[in-house]
């Protein structure tokens, strides 16, 4: 596990590459190139943080945190800022310690998205992944409007060798989750995970669907532990922020997984999500196999972001 670990995180350095040229290296020539902490020396930065998709709010709350602390330390030299400001990225992106209770509750997690983001490929890692772990899991496939998500998430079932409940493409959704619900409490099921539709563009429908759903949930298993998951395409940017902010209207959202993380030059999109929605990022993907899509590490992901090697344990 320890070795799957390590893997990832080379993925992930190697992932956000473009990311990393993006950002890091416009951070390091300002450190080189600034002989004085200034207003410009601030601006910089700021610009570079920007640029590099961490967001407007985010960036000047780094940013504040950067100006206190040199102010506090009496810190003179531009290139002593660097650490600062790289604790301060990862001080915006604080999971909290209940992130992943769900997995350890019998538990009902919906995981909602549009299409083309990963979403039902993200469906099938977590069930793996809690698989390996030993929990007995269920997928409901409730994104009954396209036909190829069906028959995606039962092949996502096999490879992963757990359970599934469907119907017919076009089926009523809440259909389907009253029959994954009954097979769940039947059946001893420690996490019942819901692929769902998610038709942004037709807000009203989806928000019905949803509260639909979620009514089901609550009349026919109000002991669940209940877990909202959105997923979000990394290569967009703000575009994912933007779409965060809609489904969090239609939804209560608990956490986010963001795919596709490995290529994209817009990987700063991390530590905005975290930091102006307030919604943690739990998942991060980076390929098509099962293991590609691990648990958020905020430490882990800065350092793969700086590229810095984490330093032995005593």
């Amino acid at each position: 596990m320890e070795e799957q670990k390590k893997g990832f995180f080379s993925r992930l350095v190697q992932g956000l590459t473009k990311t990393r040229n993006n950002i890091v290296s416009g951070i390091d020539s300002i450190f080189s190139g600034f002989s004085a902490i200034d207003d410009d020396f601030y601006e910089e930065i700021e610009e570079t943080l920007i640029m590099g998709d961490l967001g407007i709010q985010t960036t000047m709350s780094i940013v504040e945190n950067l100006r206190q602390t040199v102010k506090e330390k009496h810190i003179k030299e531009p290139a002593q800022c660097k650490e600062i400001l790289i604790e301060s990225i990862k001080n915006q992106m604080n999971l909290g310690e209940n992130a992943y209770d769900f997995e350890n509750r019998k538990s009902v997690v919906l995981v909602i998205g549009v299409n083309g983001v990963g979403k039902t490929t993200s469906v099938g890692k977590l069930a793996g992944q809690l698989k390996d772990s030993g929990k007995k899991v269920l997928l409901a496939a409730a994104d009954t409007f396209r036909a190829a998500a069906i028959e995606q998430l039962t092949e996502w079932a096999l490879r992963a060798g757990v359970e599934i409940i469907s119907q017919q493409e076009g089926s009523d959704p809440a259909a389907v989750i009253y029959d994954a619900v009954s097979a769940a409490k039947s059946r001893n099921t420690d996490v019942l995970i819901c692929d769902t539709a998610g038709r942004l563009h037709n807000k009203k429908n989806l928000m019905e669907e949803l509260k639909k759903i979620n009514r089901i949930i609550e009349r026919e298993y109000p002991d669940a532990y209940r877990e909202t998951l959105v997923v979000l395409d990394g290569t967009t940017g703000q575009n994912a922020l933007a779409q965060a902010r809609q489904f969090m209207d239609v939804a209560d959202i608990t956490g986010i997984i963001l795919t596709k993380l490995d290529g994209t030059a817009k990987g700063g999109i991390a530590v905005a999500i975290q930091s102006e929605l307030g919604i943690p990022v739990k998942y991060v993907g980076i390929g098509e196999k099962i293991d590609d899509l691990q648990k958020f590490n905020a430490d882990e992901f800065v350092n793969a972001l700086f590229n810095i090697k984490e330093r032995k344990e005593d």
